[in-house]
């Protein structure tokens, strides 16, 4: 079975091709909805982040995540801690996923995860999909999506590699730029990937 990434910047319509995959019988994992899992659930990282960010992180008995957005969203050093407490476990049971994944006998597997690179997960990965739209237009989405300003999308953006080094460094690249429909693009790789799962194509 292929491991494949499925990455983009915020507002880059990752969630949207995710879902057109899974109309084709793929499965898709999301990493952000796992970390949010795992940061309630699993024990040992409970303890992790409340050992550095205070017993507040989970008042109530479960993650508080206002608490820990004012914490880290405007302290770089505070979110790259965050960050290394998380991504590891959240990487650990991605690659357990997919080895469930593998075992029910899929062509491939799609990890979805905006920061693929930035965590140091696509090592684990066989083949890294980038969703690629325009600044402007990621901007705009977001602001409409989340009901922010501006300034904090611009924020949120700040804490990701820039979007077009993060294409070059990806094996394909899907553009939902609302000029060339996504759909064929999604179609395209879906038999690539199917047909290099059975030997008879090549991946790159």
């Amino acid at each position: 079975m292929i491991k494949v990434g499925l990455t983009g910047g915020i507002g880059s319509g990752k969630s949207t091709v995710a879902a057109i995959f899974e109309t084709l019988g793929i499965p898709v994992s999301y990493a952000d909805d796992e970390a949010k899992r795992l940061m309630n659930e699993d024990p040992g990282l409970r303890a992790a982040i409340s050992r550095e960010f205070g017993a507040e992180a989970y008042a109530g008995g479960t993650l508080n995540r206002k608490y820990l957005a004012g914490l880290v969203f405007n302290d770089p050093i505070k979110l790259e801690t965050l960050n290394n407490l998380v991504h590891p476990v959240t990487i650990r049971e991605g690659s357990q996923w997919m080895r469930e994944q593998a075992a029910l006998g899929h062509p491939y597997a799609i990890r979805e995860a905006a920061l693929i690179f930035e965590a140091r997960g696509a090592g684990n990965l066989d083949f890294v999909i980038g969703v690629y739209a325009p600044l402007a237009l990621r901007i705009h989405r977001t602001m409409q999506r989340d009901h922010i300003s501006r300034e904090a999308v611009q924020q949120r953006m700040r804490n990701q590699i820039d979007e077009e080094i993060k294409m070059k460094l990806c094996d394909a690249v899907i553009r939902n730029d609302e000029r060339e429909a996504v759909i064929p693009q999604v179609l395209a790789l879906h038999e690539k990937l199917t047909s290099q799962s059975r030997g008879s194509g090549s991946i790159i």
